[in-house]
């Protein structure tokens, strides 16, 4: 059993292209997709047509609400931006994503915690540039109440997988559209496949066309995203 996991596209279709034709080729039997979707400022409606063609299961994320409700606090220009580019078809496929899902019975999805979309879960990535893995405890906790063999979960642009000591598993795949600190702009997906021994995840990296997907951001009126797209060394701080 396979299954693809994608999260944080952030409007990005070159980067979106990139990995649904590298899942295509590996084969899946299943995608889900941990929100984030659309807030970006390459190419946000385009996204969402692709995204809304596919057989997949879909939460939202923290942009995805300030996308939404442009008058929650932390929506900013790249939530207006995006917003202006939906159509009303396509803004209301997004407002009715739920905050959390599942995956049959054993992988359960979220986007930051189960219970909150704007917390990190495997790291404390938005505290600078060091990004620290907290202990067991405090990653087991915020599964409590949940029986689920894997989690899965975005928010933090960082790829990390945390075996628990009881083998649950919790997974981040890491971006599709935005590389932050990285060292590369490819675009990251993740994979969790089912074994006789249990779960296991990777993530895929892969080239795409960063330098198109850089001009079309600042086209679109956003040209310090370049430093993001093209160089993946880049901090949040690049993106405002």
């Amino acid at each position: 059993m396979r299954l693809a996991v994608l999260s944080d596209i952030h409007g990005n279709s070159p980067a979106l292209e990139a990995v649904l034709e590298d899942v295509a080729r590996v084969g899946v039997d299943g995608i889900v997709v941990l929100g984030d979707h659309v807030s970006g400022p390459v190419d946000p409606a385009g996204v969402a047509a692709t995204l809304m063609g596919l057989d997949a299961v879909f939460i939202r994320g923290n942009h995805d609400r300030w996308t939404v409700d442009l008058g929650l606090p932390g929506s900013g220009a790249v939530d207006r931006f995006a917003r202006g580019q939906l159509s009303a078809e396509q803004l209301d496929w997004l407002a009715a994503l739920p905050a959390t899902a599942q995956w049959g019975d054993e992988v359960f999805l979220c986007h930051g915690t189960p219970t909150d979309d704007e917390t990190p879960w495997l790291d404390s990535f938005f505290k600078g540039r060091t990004a620290t893995l907290p202990d067991e405890a405090s990653v087991a906790a915020l599964v409590e109440g949940l029986d689920f063999p894997v989690y899965a979960c975005g928010h933090t642009h960082m790829p990390r997988s945390v075996r628990l000591a009881d083998g649950r598993l919790v997974f981040n795949p890491g971006a599709v559209g935005m590389q932050l600190v990285r060292g590369s702009p490819d675009a990251r997906y993740g994979l969790l496949e089912k074994h006789s021994r249990g779960w296991q995840s990777r993530v895929n990296i892969l080239p795409y066309d960063h330098e198109g997907a850089a001009v079309m951001a600042a086209e679109n009126g956003f040209p310090q995203w370049r430093a993001s797209l093209v160089s993946g060394w880049a901090g949040p701080e690049s993106l405002r």
